[in-house]
């Protein structure tokens, strides 16, 4: 097939090129209707089509090539040391840029993998997304995976895997499986996803159901999120209600509404539920605050509890100088060294040395020596050691007074 050839700075008027077309620097193509190549078009150097383009490949070396229209390439655009600018839709079969590709219209391609700068103002559409430096989409993104290695702006998803190594904004959408973010996450829609793991700071500003959530610094979640796993290095929010399996904090963590786990809680500072708090098992090592905190397995106190309504599991432990506000209910409750608590429900109750409580109210209680107790009300045994300072009783009544929650 015939090349046609422009020159280095000219200006031509084309609409149909039966082979290769090759574009010299600087030159400006005028295009009759639409421009149909069919063969490969090669760019040296900065051009304008003032138009839309079809061909079957698209090459160009250095500067920027701009498509004033659609561009439709059937194989492969690439781009090497240079930039792309489509003022229209693109569509081909892999694209790859190396500076940067800005389109206008909506994007399709099996790939693209850009080495700078991906501007999107519509949808677009693709297998992988790989881009290394800035990536911004104004329309819906549908691809497998999108990796990114720094900031990332889009607005709705559906995509399988998101990778990104700076800061990522998105409007919300669907992320089936993975979100990988180096640095700062922000979703400002209501968003779904596999799991989530973030290096620095993790924003939810809309209601948001996933799998695992893993952040390093810094949680927030303005409204309602259901989870399997939350693991939170620094501190974290929840402004509605949450609901999941396991939670492990090292921080402070907060929850406006109900919290509701089917697992472990593991809270290294401290711990605020406004609502009910449910779970299986709780370990706090420095305060806890709600309105009732309801635990099917065990509950351990190491700093201060306190609640409106009370505490109450299987098990409950107040370590060593702990100390509880508001009622503890337990089939078996200990209290170490130190502690005080307010009153005390339980089958077995231990108060060891030193402790206060205002009244203890079980079927088997035991007050080590040096501890005092308000009141002892029992319906089984009580062992009450000498050096123990119990002010009412013990008594022995049948049956014994309801326990509350």
């Amino acid at each position: 097939m015939a090349e046609t050839h422009v020159p280095r700075g000219g200006r031509v008027r084309l609409a149909t090129v039966d082979g290769d077309l090759t574009v010299g620097a600087h030159a400006r193509i005028e295009v009759e209707g639409r421009l149909v190549v069919g063969g490969t078009a090669s760019f040296d150097g900065s051009s304008d089509v003032r138009g839309s383009m079809e061909c079957r490949e698209f090459i160009s070396e250095d500067g920027t090539v701009t498509i004033a229209g659609d561009l439709t390439v059937h194989g492969d655009l690439k781009s090497h040391d240079g930039a792309i600018d489509v003022h229209g839709a693109l569509t081909a079969r892999r694209v790859d840029v190396d500076r940067g590709l800005r389109i206008e219209g909506p994007a399709k391609a099996d790939r693209f993998e850009v080495g700078g700068v991906l501007e999107g103002a519509q949808t677009l559409l693709a297998e992988r997304v790989s881009v290394g430096g800035r990536f911004r989409l104004g329309g819906k993104l549908e691809a497998q995976s999108v990796e990114a290695g720094g900031s990332v702006d889009l607005q709705e998803v559906a995509i399988e895997t998101l990778e990104v190594g700076g800061a990522i904004r998105i409007g919300g959408g669907e992320v089936r499986r993975s979100i990988e973010v180096g640095g700062r996450f922000v979703a400002e829609g209501p968003l779904s996803f596999g799991s989530l793991d973030v290096g620095g700071f993790a924003e939810l500003r809309d209601s948001a159901k996933g799998g695992s959530i893993d952040v390093g610094g810094v949680f927030s979640a303005a409204k309602d999120l259901a989870f399997e796993d939350l693991a939170i290095g620094g501190i974290g929010r929840i402004g509605g209600s949450a609901q999941g399996r396991d939670l492990d904090v090292g921080g402070k963590f907060d929850v406006r509404g109900n919290f509701t786990l089917t697992g472990t809680v593991d809270v290294g500072g401290a711990i605020s539920v406004g609502e009910a708090f449910v779970g299986a098992r709780l370990e706090v090592g420095g305060k806890l605050e709600a309105r009732r905190a309801v635990f099917s397995d065990s509950i351990e106190i190491g700093g201060a509890a306190v609640t409106r309504e009370g505490l109450k599991a299987a098990i409950v432990r107040l370590h060593h100088r702990s100390k509880v506000q508001g009622p503890i209910v337990g089939t078996e409750v200990q209290l170490e060294r130190g502690s005080r608590a307010e009153d005390v429900y339980g089958m077995r109750v231990e108060v060891r040395e030193r402790c206060e409580v205002r009244r203890v109210v079980a079927a088997e209680v035991r007050v080590h020596r040096d501890a005092t107790v308000g009141e002892v009300l029992f319906s089984g045994s009580a062992d009450i050691a000498p050096g123990a300072r119990v002010m009412r009783g013990p008594q022995k009544v049948e049956p014994l007074p309801p326990f509350p929650l």
